[in-house]
This record gives structure tokens, C-alpha cells and sequence, in this order.
């Protein structure tokens, strides 16, 4: 059986080192919320789920549905992410952006 909304949250949070209180700064949403959809309390709305999503460098399908975001699902995500204002990118999503754009994997060095 796959993984529930909550755990894909918690899954991707631990792996991108967020504290529920970042990740609900970054998503615009109390931390209280963020717990309780990490528990299964509550679902997010659609927007909320979005931000969450976006928080995490994933999709609302994965985090909804636990689809796999695709390669051109990655590249729109990058779109999105360079379209943002650079002043609030994080180093991480920059390095998101580049190993995307070389085609990496975040263990492969680019060639």
C-alpha cells in the first residue's frame, strides 16, 4: 500500500530538512496545520496543497496521489522555479534547478 498524504509531507520534509514551522512559513499556513495534515486530521484545500507542494519541490499529484512527478513535470517545475524572483530562491532550488537542466540525479556529477 502507498503512502498517505501525510507521510509523502513528512517523508519530504525530513528529506529537504524542514521543521513543520519552516515548512508551514514557507506554505503560508500555521504549524498547527501542518501537523494535522501530516497526522490525517485534515486534508489541505487545493491551494494550500499547491504551496505545500511547491514548499517541497514536488507536485500536489504526488503529495495528493503519491503520482511520480515525470521528467516533463520536472522541467515545468524548474520553469516555475527560475520565473520565481531570485532573491527568494533558495540554494537549494537553485541546485534543484541546475541538476534538473543537466539532466542528474542528485548523486550524479555533470559532465
Amino acid at each position: 500500500m502507498g503512502l498517505t498524504l501525510g507521510e509523502r509531507i513528512k517523508e519530504l520534509s525530513l528529506k529537504a530538512r524542514l521543521s513543520q514551522k519552516e515548512l508551514a512559513e514557507r506554505a503560508g499556513v500555521t504549524e498547527a496545520a501542518i501537523s494535522h495534515y501530516i497526522k490525517g486530521d485534515r486534508s489541505p484545500r487545493a491551494e494550500v496543497l499547491s504551496r505545500i507542494a511547491s514548499a517541497l519541490g514536488t507536485t500536489s499529484d504526488y503529495l495528493s496521489q503519491g503520482i511520480p512527478v515525470e521528467k516533463e513535470g520536472e522541467l515545468q517545475y524548474a520553469k516555475r522555479l527560475i520565473a520565481k524572483n531570485v532573491t527568494q530562491m533558495t540554494a537549494a532550488e537553485k541546485k534543484e534547478i541546475l541538476e534538473i537542466l543537466l539532466g542528474g540525479s542528485n548523486n550524479e556529477t555533470p559532465r
